[in-house]
């Protein structure tokens, strides 16, 4: 019987094709890995800039857009710091009063080797410290030679280009290996200039270069393997037409060790890692004329211990402890002559601290030939602080930072959380074809350093902290509770058949009750650039929530060589209080695809269909958008074993649209008259890639 583990990353991915492959790994590691670049993503021309996109054919994932490679990851409505993201292990924070240096953006498309996602419902080895689900990244995993005495070499360079905006992208990657000695490289570029809508107007602002690189030592007997990586990351810049700033250097490095052992009793494994983040935002393209620099630098370091412990034929046990510290300082430089920027450093977070140690037990068991369980139990411990700060200057023009930075220093900073969550799972085999999965669970997020600590109140300030978007001003909260979700969901899953002829068809509804959801209260309202429109200053506080939905996906053979693949997905989101609707929830949407394949040809049609955005938040403001369908077709020719040719159109018809997930269009207000409008996708454009292995 296949464990429950694969059958709950199964169950949460919601894979949206059959051909997407879940294979255990029978290695020390002891775990499923869920990949979802199959063959699904490996057709498309081009792979995307962005490593987050890379799972936007899972039902209920979604993307809010940022900059070229820095969107941030939705799962069922919950997303950004309220997922778990591991990249080889490693947690990495967003160190950015904006998250322009969110974790995926880290990884370019073209290094990633397989995604675990584990949504809402996630074991408890899979992480804590969130409440929508765990994405997993692991880069190419080390290659070794299959016989001793002997070297295994290998190569890969891969090559695509996008009409609208002119983007390239472009990863080489090459190793070397005996059967215990394993040595890897690989780089990767990307760069687009802004891109264009279907009415050909281009976004102002969306412009982005990124460069990767990376190396892999491993090392292996018998029993046992050290593997280390070390990394470093350097974005130029980085537009963000839904924010106020743009990123004006992005530099991150990493070092990054695991070790996996077999014993009699059971495997061992064990990481520990460091990384860096070096980061600027300000001005750079003509739309946004000034003068405003802003430095973050932010240090991640920390180490998982895990034991997998084979009790008996039926019943298996993993018991872990983990720790993670995370430091940040964030200041922005006095502007010489500016009588509002200066003449001190602005401190936005000084000696910002935040320390999680975590301790957790989970027993999978199976207790017949048609019933297993899942059971699961975390605790972490999570100390946060912040260090004295101050204004640019105590003159009229920063009365009120001045007066905020005085009180924010006068109070008691330090905070300690005590989380606990738990995890019940159960699997049915009610047949061949049929399998049902209860699952429930409790979950818990501690604020993050941004919502509790952001403490300026002029308006200029609180606008400089904005991941969302919105176009809005946000300040901190120092009381903030720590998000607690109880979630229900129950998965069925239809399947049968066997190579070209395999089908299923997959349904999961679920329900989250969150205490203490992390909103918003209003505070007042200011003009965006002193323009028309109006947007608001908030303050972060403490809100019940309830978010339910479900996802659908499927895949049936229509012939020999055709397939109909598709998935949708609903999510409402609510505050419990009668606040209203909640923000960054995408509305109905659902992704159909033909699939032909013929010898070493495989086409896709593929329609997106977004419906009409009219649940939105009206605290925030948020855009109402209308409702669309994408149409985007693609071929891929396989030559031997060693090349593949793609070429496609997306927005095949150059449909002007509005991504309901983008938030608003900040960068070109002026051309829009001053009014702010919801930010415009991407119109049509030809695709081409090239992959070439050796």
């Amino acid at each position: 019987m296949k464990s429950l583990y694969l059958t709950i990353c199964l169950a949460a991915a919601g894979v949206a094709h059959a051909q997407t492959e879940v294979t255990p790994i029978t290695d020390p590691k002891l775990k499923v890995i869920v990949s979802a670049l199959g063959e699904s993503w490996l057709q498309r021309p081009t792979g995307p800039s962005d490593a987050a996109l890379l799972l936007s054919s899972t039902p209920g994932y979604s993307v809010a857009q940022a900059g070229g490679v820095s969107g941030l990851p939705f799962i069922n409505g919950l997303g950004d710091d309220r997922l778990k993201i591991r990249i080889d292990g490693m947690e990495i924070t967003s160190a950015c009063a904006n998250h322009m240096n969110a974790p995926l953006s880290y990884l370019d498309p073209t290094q990633v080797g397989r995604i675990e996602v584990l949504a809402g419902v996630t074991p408890v080895s899979a992480g804590g410290d969130s409440i929508g689900g765990t994405i997993t990244v692991q880069s190419g995993a080390p290659q070794f030679a299959e016989t001793a005495g002997q070297l295994r070499t290998s190569g890969r360079v891969t090559l695509s280009g996008r009409s609208n905006g002119e983007a390239v992208n472009g990863g080489v990657s090459a190793g070397i290996a005996s059967d215990t000695l394993s040595f890897g490289y690989s780089a990767a570029y990307a760069r687009g200039h802004s891109y264009e809508d279907g009415d050909g107007n281009r976004v102002l602002g969306s412009l982005y270069e990124s460069i990767n690189q990376s190396a892999v030592l491993a090392m292996r007997d018998q029993d046992q393997q050290l593997t280390v990586r070390a990394g470093v990351q350097h974005i130029p810049y980085q537009g963000f037409p839904n924010q106020y700033m743009d990123m004006t250097d992005n530099t991150g490095k990493f070092v990054n060790a695991d070790y996996l052992r077999r014993f009699g009793w059971g495997a061992l494994e064990a990481n520990l890692y460091w990384q860096r983040t070096d980061h600027e935002m300000g001005f750079f393209s003509p739309e946004r004329p000034g003068t405003m620099p802003m430095v973050t630098h932010g240090r991640n370091l920390g180490y998982a211990l895990k034991a997998t412990l084979p009790v008996s034929d039926a019943v298996r046990l993993r018991v872990g402890q983990e720790y993670h510290t995370f430091r940040l300082e964030d200041f922005w430089p006095a502007v010489s002559g500016s009588m509002m920027m200066g003449p001190n450093t602005y401190v936005n977070i000084h000696n910002g601290q935040r320390d999680r140690i975590a301790v957790y037990g989970e027993a999978e068991t199976v207790h017949n030939a048609q019933w297993t369980s899942l059971l699961g139990a975390r605790w972490e411990s999570v100390r946060m602080d912040a260090g004295a700060v101050q204004p640019y200057s105590t003159a009229m023009m920063n009365a009120a930072d001045a007066a905020a930075a005085t009180a924010f220093n006068a109070r008691e900073r330090h905070q300690r959380d005590g989380n606990l969550d738990l995890t019940a799972l159960a699997r049915y085999e009610a047949d061949a074809m049929t399998t049902l999965e209860l699952a429930a669970a409790r979950k818990t997020r501690s604020p993050n350093l941004y919502e509790r600590y952001a403490w300026g109140r002029g308006t200029m300030a609180m606008t400089m902290t904005n991941w969302f978007g919105d176009g809005n001003g946000y300040v901190g909260n120092i009381d903030l509770k720590p998000e607690t979700a109880y979630t229900l969901a129950v998965t069925a899953h239809w399947h049968g058949g066997a190579g070209a002829q395999a089908w299923f068809v997959k349904l999961n509804p679920y329900i989250n009750r969150v205490q203490d959801y992390i909103d918003v209260d209003v505070l007042g309202q200011f003009t965006p650039y002193g323009k028309q429109s109006t947007a608001t200053l908030l303050r972060f506080a403490n809100h019940d929530a309830r978010l339910y939905g479900a996802n659908l996906s499927w895949s049936v053979p229509l012939a020999a060589s055709l397939k109909f693949n598709g998935n949708a997905a609903y999510t409402r989101g609510k505050r419990s209080d009668g606040g209203g609707d909640l923000y960054h929830v995408m509305p109905r949407n659902a992704l159909l695809t033909l699939e032909h394949a013929s010898g070493a040809w495989t086409n896709q049609l593929e329609a997106k269909l977004v419906a009409r955005k009219d649940h939105a938040d009206a605290r925030r403001l948020e855009p109402q958008t209308g409702g669309y369908g994408l149409l985007n077709v693609r071929g891929n020719y396989q030559w031997q074993k060693n090349l593949r040719v793609s070429v496609g159109v997306s927005n095949l018809l150059d449909k002007l649209y509005a991504d309901p997930m983008a938030g608003v269009y900040l960068s070109g207000l002026q051309r829009q008259g001053g009014t702010l409008q919801a930010l415009p996708g991407y119109g049509r454009s030809l695709d081409i890639g090239l992959t070439l292995t050796f």
